[in-house]
């Protein structure tokens, strides 16, 4: 199957997936089990990768703002970075390597030993038992990992201005506080759910369609990731674009 034909049935999965939840069909068991899948097996590394991005950024930044005698916005200008792209972006990134390629083997293991089919013969719609328990798992826990995330890069931003530059935490606080907007947190919130949402098609898509045995589950899991990190760049773009044109007023808070 082409990859242009694997796309055209993702967005045919996601029409049935809200369609079937708009009718409530949701799976309860499973869908606590994703929960735990989606997040809190993939907390710590979330938080890890926070800390590095936020510190190498956090550095970059410190040094050159310091020169310009302009380190009263360190920690707005970090705190809208994380918040607008570096976290619900990187974030998104983790998901889709360590879930989306989770999804796509178990399902693709499950389309080439026949159990999916084997689910139809006992009436059970694979959409509903194995879909959209995924779906949901992602679409909500990408949010709160992402929150999780913005949380702890601020703070690892602010011990590293604090310890290396000198600049107070109570500065660093005030910056950023000034600088973000309840808009930004609405917005971070709003790209996480779409890209775990998309991240669970994507990888279910591609673990159903999956043909050719052991080799094409291993095709799919690769194809599924790739695609899936192109996906939640694209539509970071179009987010990005949609909601953020103009001139920008973030910095004129903080005069």
């Amino acid at each position: 199957m082409s990859w242009l034909n694997r796309v055209g049935n993702s967005w045919l999965l996601a029409g049935q997936v809200i369609l079937h939840l708009s009718q409530g069909r949701i799976h309860r068991r499973n869908t606590l089990d994703q929960l735990s899948a989606v997040g809190l097996e993939s907390l710590f590394i979330v938080l890890i990768t926070a800390v590095v991005i936020s510190g190498v950024f956090t550095i970059q930044l410190a040094r050159e703002f310091i020169n310009f005698g302009a380190s009263s916005l360190i920690g707005g200008v970090l705190a809208i970075a994380l918040t607008r792209e570096l976290t619900p972006v990187v974030t998104a990134v983790i998901l889709a390597g360590r879930v989306g390629s989770a999804f796509a083997a178990e399902l693709g293991t499950m389309k080439v030993t026949e159990q999916i089919d084997a689910l139809q013969l006992l009436r059970t719609d694979p959409v509903d038992y194995l879909v959209i328990p995924r779906v949901m798992a992602s679409g909500l826990m990408l949010p709160v990992l992402t929150i999780l995330s913005l949380l702890t890069g601020l703070v690892g931003g602010m011990i590293i201005c604090a310890s290396v530059y000198n600049i107070s935490p109570n500065l660093f606080l005030t910056s950023a506080q000034n600088l973000l907007a309840p808009w930004d947190l609405l917005v971070c919130c709003f790209k996480a759910m779409v890209f775990g949402f998309l991240i669970a098609i994507v990888g279910s898509s591609w673990g159903l369609s999956t043909t050719g045995g052991a080799k094409g589950v291993g095709r799919s899991t690769t194809d599924a990731v790739v695609t899936a990190l192109l996906g939640v760049f694209v539509t970071n773009f179009l987010i990005s674009w949609l909601l953020f044109q103009g001139p920008g007023s973030a910095l004129s808070r903080a005069f």
